[in-house]
């Protein structure tokens, strides 16, 4: 049984100190292929900000590509996230496209919008949004979705596209909201993928996502180091914990584990052209 984390954060500084074995235990576990996340615009600090920690480089693509790179089993994501859409300039851009060409880059994400937390002005969040939408269809390259507290403005924006023949493919990251929406991405062409949100008791919306969702656009994912699933939740989350995630999609679909396991493989490697 092969399972694929299909968006995790394992070049984020906690796992500095464990990488390797954070690695290792994931292999363990069954999880043979996961796919890594950069930010050329990704604030680093040298130790926590609320405790005189600096500021000490923006940008993660190094390190991420780094180690994707050494392991036949990882592959990579770039771009920029909503929270750092005002960081946006010409020099980000060139990052991305420039990283897009990487072979063994395999998604333009995580791109979006956050009207949750707000840490970047929404008209710029649109912008940039609007822009690595363009970038990913014109390299016919898939997009990673981050989508919070903004469905509205997002499916205006992507039935635009769509309707202009512009919509690239591409997968809802941590999908959160209602199957009612989950409908209208699925119409757009669009994959969803659950994260251990779905283990959470106070998560009914994502049982009937979970439940209803066809089988040919189903993924899961950790997006570690956040959103540890039950009954690990409170701990930092690592691929390896994708096992809980996977057990509850199982649980209620009402299918066998192996069945299940083939059909997310064999969807996690259709919509990253593996």
């Amino acid at each position: 049984m092969r399972l694929f984390d299909t968006h995790c954060h394992i070049a984020d500084p906690r796992f500095d100190e464990d990488r390797e074995a954070v690695i290792q235990r994931f292999l363990d576990a069954g999880v043979a292929r996961a796919l890594v996340v950069a930010d050329p615009r990704e604030e680093i600090y040298d130790g926590d900000p609320d405790e005189g920690g600096r500021l000490i480089r923006v940008g993660n693509e190094e390190k991420v590509f780094e180690i994707v790179e050494s392991r036949d089993f990882l592959y990579g994501a770039i771009g920029v996230h909503p929270h750092n859409a005002r960081l946006w300039d010409g020099a980000a851009e060139a990052v991305v496209s420039r990283y897009l060409e990487k072979p063994k880059c395999r998604l333009l994400g995580e791109i979006g919008l956050d009207y949750h937390y707000d840490l970047s002005p929404r008209e710029a969040q649109r912008d940039v949004f609007d822009i690595q939408l363009d970038m990913a269809f014109e390299r016919k390259i898939p997009v990673q979705l981050h989508i919070r507290e903004a469905h509205g403005d997002c499916l205006d924006m992507l039935r635009a596209r769509a309707k202009a023949g512009r919509m690239p493919a591409g997968i809802m990251h941590c999908y959160t909201g209602s199957w009612e929406s989950a409908k209208i991405y699925l119409d757009l062409g669009l994959y969803i993928s659950l994260s251990g949100a779905v283990t959470f008791k106070n998560a009914p919306k994502l049982t009937e996502v979970a439940q209803n969702l066809p089988a040919d656009r189903l993924l899961i994912e950790t997006d570690c180091p956040y959103m540890a699933p039950v009954p690990l939740r409170g701990q930092r989350n690592e691929p390896a914990f994708i096992a809980h995630t996977f057990a509850k999609v199982a649980q209620l679909r009402g299918v066998g584990p192996d069945q299940l396991a083939e059909q997310l493989w064999e969807n996690s490697n259709r919509i990253l052209g593996i």
